[in-house]
C-alpha cells in the first residue's frame, strides 16, 4: 500500500474567485508544481476538459491526474438527471487514469458568495435525509461500476459541513460512497479530523491537506465571516503551517493501510502567498511526515 503526494491549483489560481491569481497561466501551475516535487495536479478552472487537449499538457510536465470537483445537484435532479450531467466529468477522470471523484452537494450553497455569513448556509431538513442518502449510493454505485470512487466532500457552506452531519452522512449511504477528509474544513467546521477518520477510516478514499491558522479561525468566528473572507484574510495554509495534527492522522492512515492520494489545497491569496514557496512548504512537511509514520510514498 502506498501514498502519492498531489496538489490542488488552488495554490496559484482560485476557482471560487477567479480574479485571485487570474493572471497565472495553467503552464505556470504545472511546471511549478512539478518543481516543488507533486505527482500529480485535481482540476480547476483553467484546465481543458477534453482528454485528448489536457493527457498531453500533463504528460509533458510528468504529472498525473488527481480527481477533480464535481458539483452534485441530488437535491434537485433526479438520479437519472445526475447520471447524465455527471457523465463528461466522468469520461475526463477515466480516460486519464483516476480512480476517485471529488463530490460535493452544491445546491443552494453559499461558500462562493462573498457577502453571505456561514451562519446562512444550508441544511437538510430531517425528512431530506434518507431519499438524498439514497440517490447519492445509487449515484456512486453507478460510478463504482464505472470504476470511479466518489469521494464525498463535506465543505463549508454547504449542506454536508459539520462533523455529525459526515457521521449521519456515512451512518446511511451505502458502502460505495467513500469520504474525503478535508483537515482544514472539518476543523473550521468545529470538527475533530482525527476524530472523524477514526470513525470513518474504512470509507476515506481520498485526503485533502490543508492547515488552519487558528488566530483567523477565531476572527471567522467571531465575525460570522463568509467563507470567502476568510479564505482572504488566510484562514487555511498548507500543512506544517497551522495547529492540525497531521502525525496522528498520518499515523492513522499507515495503521489502516491507506492507499491513495494526499492532496495539498489550501486556497490562499497568490499574491500575499507566493505559490511556489508554499507549494514547496507543503510538499516537504507531507514527505517528512508520510516518512515518519512509515507510509510507503510512490511517484
Amino acid at each position: 500500500m502506498a501514498v502519492k503526494i498531489g496538489i490542488n491549483p488552488l495554490t496559484w489560481t482560485n476557482d471560487d474567485m477567479p480574479a485571485l491569481g487570474a493572471e497565472t497561466p495553467l503552464e505556470a501551475c504545472l511546471r511549478e508544481g512539478k518543481l516543488a516535487g507533486y505527482s500529480g495536479f485535481e482540476l480547476g478552472n483553467k484546465f481543458p476538459r477534453e482528454a485528448k487537449v489536457l493527457g498531453p499538457i500533463l504528460d509533458k510536465h510528468g504529472l498525473q491526474l488527481v480527481s477533480g470537483w464535481y458539483s452534485g445537484q441530488l437535491m434537485t435532479r433526479s438520479v437519472e438527471e445526475e447520471m447524465a450531467a455527471i457523465q463528461p466529468h466522468l469520461q475526463l477522470l477515466k480516460v486519464l487514469g483516476s480512480s476517485v471523484m471529488v463530490f460535493a452537494e452544491v445546491t443552494v450553497c453559499i461558500h462562493g458568495e462573498q457577502g453571505t455569513s456561514l451562519s446562512r448556509r444550508p441544511v437538510l431538513a430531517e425528512a431530506d435525509w434518507q431519499p438524498y442518502a439514497d440517490r447519492l449510493t445509487q449515484l456512486a454505485d453507478y460510478t463504482h461500476s464505472e470504476g470511479i470512487k466518489i469521494a464525498y466532500h463535506h465543505h463549508m457552506g454547504t449542506v454536508i459541513q459539520t462533523e455529525a452531519e459526515i457521521d449521519q452522512l456515512m451512518a446511511i449511504t451505502g458502502e460505495s460512497v467513500g469520504l474525503l477528509l478535508d483537515t482544514g474544513h472539518l476543523t473550521y467546521a468545529g470538527g475533530d479530523p482525527l476524530a472523524t477518520a477514526k470513525r470513518h477510516i474504512k470509507r476515506i478514499c481520498h485526503v485533502h491537506c490543508k492547515d488552519i491558522r487558528p488566530e483567523i479561525l477565531q476572527w471567522a468566528k467571531n465575525t460570522d465571516s463568509s467563507f470567502l473572507n476568510a479564505v482572504l484574510q488566510g484562514i487555511f495554509t498548507v500543512p506544517g503551517d497551522g495547529c492540525i495534527d497531521y502525525p496522528s492522522i498520518f499515523q492513522l492512515l499507515k495503521e489502516n493501510d491507506y492507499n491513495g492520494w494526499l492532496v495539498v489545497e489550501a486556497e490562499q491569496d497568490p499574491a500575499i502567498a507566493h505559490p511556489l514557496t508554499y507549494a514547496k512548504m507543503g510538499y516537504q512537511y507531507l514527505a517528512e511526515q508520510v516518512s515518519k509514520a512509515g507510509l510507503k510514498l510512490t511517484s
